[in-house]
């Protein structure tokens, strides 16, 4: 399914997207050496229903999960790159940490995803990959427009990864949200130009360029649900819920 949003609906959009962003700024900010990832799920909870809003994850069961996620976000550490369910882990100096939080707010969804590193090391590999990430996606939104091709936003994303050196995994990309959390288009990390879906004012992507330092290749952990390199290399995640409009692409999760 494909939905093309109303101007109001964009509007509620703009608000979804403004929580999101509030709360992944506020829990990098709070994030420290000797954080628990449990601390962070619940910091996260509490944030969500306080504001009214309903999480994506709690209930979430897809195909490739082993049940429902049950937690509220998803905090993927080091070789971790997505899905990474919470667990009593506590963050050390140095760690490369991803949160990806996904909420409907007003009967809209908006989804982001930021990687930093916790403490005060700064490993060159992991300042590397996260600023890969950050690249791309700016990349991609940059090539979003109307009567572009979703294709033309892959080709985008794909040409800043092997243009550093990467690989890129087609497994997981970006896709449409709306009134859910996963719609079509799916966004894939490289691509063709040219191709795909032609955008149109009133869809919402989000894109999320995610990338492995050495490999392709994931391989998924025995919670059922965390997907780490199949190398134990590390990994980064970036992602951000844009609104295709008259003039381009609206970054609805920048923090304000």
């Amino acid at each position: 399914m494909i939905e093309i949003l109303s101007p109001t609906d964009v509007r509620r959009a703009r608000d979804t997207g403004a929580l999101v962003a509030h709360i992944l700024q506020t829990l990098r900010s709070s994030t420290t050496v000797g954080t628990n990832l449990l601390d962070i799920d619940r910091e996260a909870q509490r944030m969500i229903v306080e504001a009214g809003a309903q999480s994506c994850y709690v209930d979430y069961e897809p195909s490739f999960g082993r049940g429902p996620f049950g937690h509220y976000i998803c905090t993927s550490v080091n070789d971790a790159v997505l899905h990474g369910l919470p667990h009593d882990y506590t963050l050390a100096d140095g760690d490369l940490l991803s949160l990806d939080l996904a909420v409907s707010l007003g009967g809209v969804v908006a989804d982001s995803a930021i990687s930093f590193l916790v403490g005060d090391a700064r490993p060159a590999e992991s300042v590397a990959l996260i600023d890969a990430t950050e690249r791309a996606l700016q990349a991609g939104i940059a090539a979003a427009r109307p009567g572009a091709r979703v294709g033309d936003l892959s080709h985008a994303i794909g040409s800043v990864f092997t243009g550093a050196g990467y690989t890129v995994n087609t497994e997981f990309g970006g896709h449409g949200v709306g009134s859910t959390m996963h719609q079509d288009p799916h966004v894939s990390n490289t691509g063709r130009p040219g191709r795909g879906y032609t955008l149109r004012p009133g869809l919402l992507l989000a894109l999320e360029p995610w990338v492995m330092a050495d490999t392709a290749s994931l391989v998924t952990d025995a919670d059922g649900w965390t997907l780490r390199s199949a190398t134990g290399c590390r990994t980064a995640h970036s992602e951000h819920t844009i609104a295709i409009t008259d003039d381009g692409a609206e970054i609805l999760t920048l923090p304000r």
